[in-house]
């Protein structure tokens, strides 16, 4: 199963997302993520924090979705709910969830205060993608009202 990562500039959340998501999947999960307005780069905020946590950055970049490796079976779009912010909604026929979390490279202040809304990001995230490895996936992938509900009930998840 291929699931997506979607938000519009590509270089925080949904890089995050791709990330720990492939981290911590099973065999034949795989996670991939791009952006309707890609950024050209991914926040090195993002890199240094993945590192941190012990997750291979090699090879994550910024990517239009346009240039997906795979066509995804699941797309979760990342995109927070600032007054500014239009997630992108992936067309193709797929399941479709919305996690909204906020984006960091937006947030001010010191250093600190901005590596902790990166932070803040990513365990939003991370709960999220435990509590979906923990579904009964294997049952849930050929129920796709259920496995949309369970989705949509994580989407839920803060930290």
């Amino acid at each position: 199963m291929n699931i997506l990562f979607l938000c519009t500039g590509n270089s925080c959340r949904s890089i995050l997302g791709e990330a720990t998501f492939n981290y911590l999947a099973p065999a034949g999960w795989k996670a991939m993520s791009a952006g309707s307005k890609p950024a050209g780069y991914v926040h090195p905020r993002s890199l240094a924090l993945l590192a941190r946590e012990g997750i291979s950055t090699e090879g994550y970049h910024s990517k239009s979705w346009e240039n997906l490796p795979a066509t995804p079976d699941i797309v979760i779009s990342v995109c927070g709910n600032a007054a500014d912010e239009t997630c992108p909604a992936y067309l193709g026929p797929v399941l479709r969830s919305h996690w909204g979390v906020e984006d960091p490279a937006h947030a001010t202040g010191t250093d600190e205060e901005i590596d902790a809304a990166f932070m803040k990001a990513y365990r939003i995230l991370r709960a999220r993608i435990e509590a979906f490895l923990a579904l009964p996936l294997e049952t849930l992938k050929h129920d796709k009202p259920a496995l949309k509900l369970a989705m949509d009930k994580i989407a839920t998840i803060v930290v």
